[in-house]
């Protein structure tokens, strides 16, 4: 079984692990947590960690409406960083890819723990659990975490396993039109089912990818993310009618596909089902 890092009995998920830049962060069962992930945030609420954290921005949204309760602190490249030492933080988690560096530096300067996360494939996943459980005492929550993950993998490498590889643009900006690079989250978890991004190279994480750029039209299908840019289906008919695209054009849920943490298990599998219901609609269109 390829994704048995969780079935494993030796594995201690009480033990302290580095976080994305190798600092191991030590137990602490009282941590008082602000959150500047808005995914790492829902996460925490699945761990059983809701009442312990102080402060989250503004896009930390789930889970409804437990969060409504915990302070907002600014977005998460703009932090309002005197609201955030206001709620008296122990711990401060952040993203490489979502928050700046200067902020970062700044909260090192005035919290005690500072966690720096980076999720890159689907199965980093499973670190970010024992992370989370090994410093906030929440081992057992976090196993769980990783038994759902472990099968929603596999899931997700059966479903990737019946159908030929797609290439698929995923559009997550217009004005500029921009998509994913294949060495980040969206990519990695999009290739789990079997969905492989255009373009092939990129010299940046998020290309922009203009009217111009062969990777519309060699794409076998295009999906436009309802997350960071709410694509609408006005946008779907712009990319069939004007710009004439013949491949299948389709919204698709951006949380679903960029949310690490306890969304991934929800994620790999609505990536899944979306895999074989658009295969089984494009066999119907092709018959």
């Amino acid at each position: 079984m390829p994704f048995d890092f969780a079935m494993r009995p030796h594995v201690d998920l009480m033990k302290p692990i580095p976080d994305a830049l190798g600092v191991v962060h030590r137990p602490f069962a009282t941590a008082r947590i602000a959150c500047l992930v808005p995914s790492i945030t829902e996460t925490l609420f699945a761990l059983g960690l809701g009442e312990q954290v102080v402060a989250r921005t503004g896009f930390c949204i789930h889970p409804e409406p437990a969060i409504r309760d915990v302070p907002k602190v600014g977005g998460t490249k703009d932090v309002n960083v005197a609201k955030l030492i206001a709620t008296e933080p122990t711990h401060v988690i952040v993203n490489i890819d979502e928050n700046t560096k200067p902020t970062v530096d700044h909260l090192r300067r005035v919290i005690p723990h500072v966690i720096v996360t980076h999720p890159i494939t689907p199965e980093d996943n499973f670190t970010l659990y024992r992370l989370l459980g090994a410093t906030f005492c929440r081992g057992d929550a976090a196993q769980a975490l990783c038994e759902k993950l472990s099968a929603a993998l596999v899931t997700a490498q059966q479903t990737a396993a019946q159908f030929p590889v797609e290439s698929v643009l995923y559009a997550i900006w217009k004005d500029p039109w921009m998509s994913v690079s294949r060495d980040t989250y969206v990519s990695q978890i999009l290739a789990a089912v079997g969905w492989k991004t255009l373009p092939i190279q990129a010299s940046k994480r998020y290309p922009e990818v203009p009217e111009t750029d062969s990777s519309w039209r060699e794409a076998d299908r295009v999906f436009l993310a309802s997350e960071p840019y709410s694509f609408g289906d006005e946008h779907v008919a712009l990319l069939k009618n004007e710009w004439q695209l013949k491949q299948p054009v389709a919204l698709i849920d951006g949380e679903m596909v960029s949310w690490y943490g306890v969304r991934a298990i929800e994620g790999l599998l609505y990536l899944a089902a979306l895999r074989r219901y658009s295969a089984t609609a494009s066999r119907q269109l092709t018959s």
